[in-house]
């Protein structure tokens, strides 16, 4: 889930959840000849995708300018510049097509370029391959998350944590997962909406006492209690004061101070709100600050709730869908 209502502080942080299989290249075997080509493999995808979002990003300041090439032109050298990886993910599986862990890569590789079909076709090569592979069974859920099979994406959820039960990213994604798609969850386990809202939070728990450090699956916690109904406040209160000790510089801490001060707002506690509120210094939130604060004056005066609701929801945004993280297919040898 993103961190929504702030893009400045959003954008203090990571967009996606750290993963920290992204690092765990050293369980593979490097000395044999077929790992230490998968490996430059990985490196030759990494390069190309960094090369690719660079000039991206050029060419956008560029346009900014009026001198960045044309949308065309840019698509085109994207597209030849992936083709080349394309063509080396096909070599080598052509020469070890059993190689499971190189299915997977290929997949992440596709899906970024929009092959979903493709995509698909090779993560259930790679569980077929090698179907103790958590890994596999994660981003298999990730994909129906995302794409359709939403009850896929539950089952293959619960296989990676059979397979894994010590991998945060799992229990964070699962628990996202149940959140967003809560009626498919009411049917698939056959629980009520408050019963669904504790079995993604009881996820959530477990993922945050294996990464209890992570500030943005903290701030996933926290967000999570804007959308359940009724309102659990207090739960909510102690989420964002969690993520406050794990902030990391004075845009995440100010950020998480916005969302205590709409705490302490909701349940008409306006000192502690404004004292919340009135400590955030930043530029970056000063717009969002005082929105808040505009809400509470007129909840202070008795507005109609309905006034000061619609100006809220332009700043709080419940969890966005499409946060999962795939793991990377070196992790899992």
């Amino acid at each position: 889930m993103l961190f929504i209502g702030s893009a400045a502080f959003a954008a203090s942080t990571n967009s996606a959840v750290t993963n920290p299989a992204l690092s765990a290249t050293a369980n593979v075997e490097t000395n044999d000849p077929v790992e230490a080509e998968y490996e430059k493999l990985l490196e030759l995808d990494e390069a190309a995708g960094q090369e690719i979002d660079n000039w991206i990003l050029e060419n956008q300041k560029f346009a900014e300018q009026g001198a960045g090439v044309p949308k065309e032109e840019l698509i085109r050298r994207i597209d030849q510049r992936r083709e080349s990886v394309r063509a080396a993910y096909e070599d080598f599986i052509k020469r070890h097509p059993r190689h499971g862990r190189i299915r997977l890569a290929y997949a992440s590789f596709l899906e970024d370029g929009r092959d979903l079909d493709g995509a698909l076709e090779q993560m259930l090569k790679a569980k077929e391959i090698d179907p103790t592979n958590p890994a596999v069974w994660n981003n298999l859920a990730n994909y129906y998350g995302h794409y359709g099979g939403v009850t896929n994406s539950f089952t293959h959820y619960e296989k990676a944590i059979e397979l894994d039960p010590n991998e945060s990213v799992y229990y964070q994604n699962f628990g996202t997962t149940v959140y967003l798609f809560r009626p498919d969850a009411m049917r698939h386990y056959g629980i009520t909406e408050q019963q669904v809202f504790d079995k993604a939070l009881v996820l959530y728990s477990n993922a945050m006492v294996l990464d209890p450090t992570n500030f943005l699956l903290a701030t996933d916690v926290a967000m999570t209690y804007y959308g359940i109904k009724p309102p659990r406040w207090d739960d909510a209160r102690a989420a964002w004061n969690k993520a406050l000790t794990l902030a990391d510089g004075s845009l995440q801490r100010e950020g998480v101070l916005v969302h205590l001060g709409r705490i302490e707002i909701s349940v008409g506690r306006f000192d502690q709100a404004r004292a919340y509120l009135n400590s955030i210094t930043n530029a970056e939130l000063a717009e969002l600050r005082d929105r808040v604060l505009r809400n509470m004056a007129a909840k202070e005066s008795g507005a109609p709730v309905s006034d000061v609701k619609s100006e809220e929801a332009n700043s709080t945004t419940a969890p966005a869908a499409g946060s999962s993280t795939n793991q990377s297919p070196a992790s899992n040898p």
